[in-house]
């Protein structure tokens, strides 16, 4: 199976996510990814100067 690239929109919310305590395997499957990519943008390897997300959006399952 082909791993999913992450896109500039998913990263403010991975951000946000990771602040408010969401481990990688939940905001991963959310997004469809692997949690390398996760990884990925939390060490910033991917889009370092995007900032998170205000807020989750409403359908992002709760903690």
């Amino acid at each position: 199976m082909q791993d999913r690239k992450v896109t500039p929109d998913m990263v403010p919310v991975i951000k946000q996510a990771r602040l408010l305590k969401y481990n990688y395997a939940r905001i991963a499957a959310y997004f469809q990814i692997n949690q390398g990519r996760i990884a990925d943008v939390m060490k910033g390897r991917l889009y370092p100067d995007i900032p998170p997300a205000p807020n989750l959006p409403a359908d992002f399952p709760s903690a």
